[in-house]
């Protein structure tokens, strides 16, 4: 079993590099375009220190506009022992310093790792986890948010919401330029610059499309990921599913559900049910389009990674 978790974390990273590169090539592939429209080659390099400002800003901050969004309170050991303490063994057992444990009074069942490294991090679960989890699927879902901490998850999907905001913000200020006013022609046309020019205006109108599909598909595999490291650190990866099947089966949504942050849960916040029927039973197959903009992998596909790992 330890062997296919290992080729699992293996697989995952590698094609996360690989979308990782493909956003940033993407941003320059706007940057590059601006930048010719105008025919000023500075709003490139603009563009590049702009997201490298957000960037740093996020680095920062991140951790404490998430929690406070999500309306999580510092969790005191005296108050939630057992919380605490499995929290506190599990890092242990991880190699990981001890992140701050918060709890968010909300009744459906959810869990979330945020921060900017291992140093610096934090895990928050609702009280209604809480109260339908047993330990082992306590510990399951616990392992899950230490392994977004020890995979460096955590930043990486700060990072990645900043940049898809950025590609939004350029790609409306494009249009917006493109309808108001337009470059100087002065300079003489050709049949190249009008072919860049129309690949440029499509590449400007479906940019945040593509944006979100890259945010989306990493947080996914993500997703994956840190199932198998938390079976790997629990040893037991029945615990998380079970403590996933009961997640799934909460009909409602949480009360403070962001769009901003819902990939960063351990399950979606809106309770969109995908291929698990209410019962827990597999349903019909999921479309592709319906796939395609979930900000979760499919519960019945993480079950199965992890029983048949």
């Amino acid at each position: 079993m330890a062997s296919n978790l290992y080729k699992n974390q293996s697989t995952n990273i590698t094609k996360t590099w690989f979308l990782m590169i493909g956003f940033f090539i993407f941003i320059m592939m706007i940057g590059w375009f601006a930048s010719f429209y105008y025919s000023d080659s500075s709003i490139l390099y603009i563009a590049v220190l702009f997201s490298v400002g957000m960037n740093i800003t996020s680095y920062w901050f991140s951790d404490k506009i998430v929690l406070k969004m999500a309306g999580a309170k510092e969790a005191k050991k005296e108050e939630y022992y057992d919380l605490y303490t499995i929290v506190e063994n599990l890092s242990i057992t991880a190699g990981l310093p001890m992140p701050k444990v918060y709890v968010i009074q909300e009744s459906a069942p959810n869990a979330f790792a945020t921060g900017r490294n291992k140093e610096h991090a934090a895990v928050a679960f609702t009280s209604g986890l809480l109260d339908i989890l047993d330990k082992n699927e306590l510990e399951g879902v616990a392992a899950h948010e230490l392994a977004h901490i020890g995979n460096k998850d955590i930043l990486l999907q700060t990072v990645i919401v900043v940049l898809v905001g950025f590609i939004t913000l350029i790609a409306d200020f494009l249009m917006r330029s493109m309808m108001f006013g337009g470059r100087d022609n002065d300079r003489g046309g050709g049949q190249l610059q009008m072919i860049l020019l129309v690949v440029g205006i499509i590449l400007t109108i479906l940019s945040p499309f593509i944006a979100t599909m890259i945010q989306l598909a990493i947080s996914r595999k993500r997703e994956f990921l840190a199932d198998a490291t938390g079976s790997l650190l629990t040893r037991y990866p029945e615990g998380l599913a079970s403590a996933l099947e009961k997640i799934h089966g909460y009909s409602g949504s949480m009360k403070r559900a962001n769009h901003a942050t819902a990939h960063l849960y351990i399950s979606d916040p809106f309770g969109v049910k995908s291929a698990l029927g209410d019962t827990g039973k597999p349903v019909k197959k999921m479309g592709v389009m319906h796939k395609l903009f979930l900000t979760h992998p499919p519960m019945q596909e993480r079950l199965d990674a992890l029983r048949n790992a």
